[in-house]
């Protein structure tokens, strides 16, 4: 039977990620594998998972892609990086990179090899710039962070969409879907809870994959669509 698979936030955590998609998901090509965003930044392995999943695509698995609100801050970081100029003979500063850098892209740029954003592939610019906002299903919304329901169609703001970390679901907007999401870290316990009660309108199956310190934290989750099961990752990578 064909399974759907919903993975969040995995932030540069490979070997967690690869024992979660080998070990435990070991999906086929007939099932649907949805990511909901933040593959890089915090981890020592993001250009390892990004190579890991294009492997899949290529492969012709059958798979989605949202972007989370650190795709979003590589993209302007290296935009803004590409053209920066020069005033009185002084480059001008790039506060998008030092914001970014200060949430975990300093180890994206170790993992990539590089020194200097300029230099990433443009294959890996690419890759992240055709990451999508939003995926509606039948049954349920997913979305990195939230949707904002106080305007009139939630689907049109892109920035809540990744950055959003407080809101209330209004079902009846969304023809009663569920809103699946990441994000926001939250318990296991409380992660658990909201997949067995369908009343809460939404589903944050961020459990900080990186936090490993924390009780009741540090793992990677996937859901499964139809059974509504969950695996759970441990991290590895720490």
């Amino acid at each position: 039977m064909q399974k759907r698979w919903v993975i969040p936030d995995i932030h540069g955590c490979f070997k967690t990620y690869q024992a979660l998609i080998e070990q435990q998901i070991n999906p086929s090509k007939n099932d649907e594998i949805y990511f909901l965003g933040d593959y890089i930044d915090r981890g020592p392995g993001s250009k390892e998972i990004i190579d890991h999943i294009m492997k899949l695509q290529k492969e012709e698995y059958n798979i989605r892609l949202l972007m989370g609100n650190h795709e979003d801050y590589i993209i302007r970081a290296y935009g803004e990086e590409i053209n920066r100029k020069r005033v009185f003979g002084f480059k001008t500063k790039n506060f998008i990179k030092k914001e970014w850098e200060q949430l975990g892209g300093r180890k994206t740029m170790e993992s990539f090899g590089i020194q200097s954003l300029k230099n990433l592939p443009e294959k890996y610019v690419k890759w992240f710039k055709n990451l999508e906002y939003y995926i509606k299903l039948d049954d349920v919304v997913l979305v990195h962070a939230g949707l904002n329901f106080n305007v009139t169609d939630p689907f049109t703001d892109k920035r809540a969409m990744l950055w959003l970390r407080d809101y209330q679901v209004k079902p009846e907007m969304i023809n009663n879907r569920l809103v699946i999401h990441g994000h926001v870290p939250v318990s296991l316990e409380f992660i658990y809870s909201s997949v067995k009660n369908s009343s809460y309108g939404f589903i944050d199956l961020d459990n900080g994959s990186y936090m490993d310190r924390r009780e009741g934290f540090g793992n990677l989750v996937a859901l499964e669509l139809n059974s509504m099961e969950l695996k759970v990752q441990q991290n590895l990578d720490y």
